[in-house]
């Protein structure tokens, strides 16, 4: 039961806080027939909400949980969409370079309203500057890994599906 327009996966999803990584990744599932990961509501799910897992075990502990629910979800035949942090360890950037991965970028301009009301802990104090110097510094790990880079800043959720499609469609 060879398809040739079918997706191969997993399709990973990579990118800072508020570049839609979770609405294009529920759309692309849906559209490529497949279950969706959210890392962080896997993680969410299983240890409690991630700000208060920062409150009261620290960011280097959240990074050991969420690196095991990664290395789970890459093994799964889904689209998957990583916390911004997940490409700090080197483990899942070594895993990423087998699979598809996509890198949503967004403006800062345009991620503003999107991060408004949330409960981010590595935005709670320095909101917007602090986003942007935590995506600098991610900047070169999500080029590292990423097989593809789309804008998500002016873009419907619709096209960046499409485009993701067109792009990873057929065999691989």
């Amino acid at each position: 039961m060879s398809d040739d327009s079918r997706l191969g996966l997993p399709i990973v999803l990579v990118g800072p806080m508020g570049a839609g990584k979770s609405r294009v990744g529920q759309r692309l599932a849906a559209a490529a027939g497949a279950p969706f990961i959210d890392t962080d509501a896997r993680i969410a799910e299983r240890y409690g909400a991630i700000d208060q897992i920062f409150a009261r075990e620290g960011e280097e502990y959240f990074r050991v949980i969420e690196r095991e629910v990664v290395a789970e979800a890459l093994r799964e035949e889904a689209v998957v969409s990583l916390g911004g942090g997940a490409v700090l360890h080197d483990d899942t950037r070594d895993d990423l370079a087998r699979l598809a991965v996509v890198w949503l970028q967004v403006s800062r301009e345009a991620v503003a309203p999107r991060l408004a009301g949330g409960n981010r802990p590595l935005i709670a104090d320095g909101g917007l500057d602090r986003w942007s110097a935590i995506l600098e510094a991610r900047r070169p790990l999500y080029a590292a890994v990423a097989d593809l880079a789309i804008d998500t800043s002016r873009r419907s959720v619709g096209r960046i599906v499409d485009d993701i499609t067109e792009h990873f469609g057929g065999e691989r």
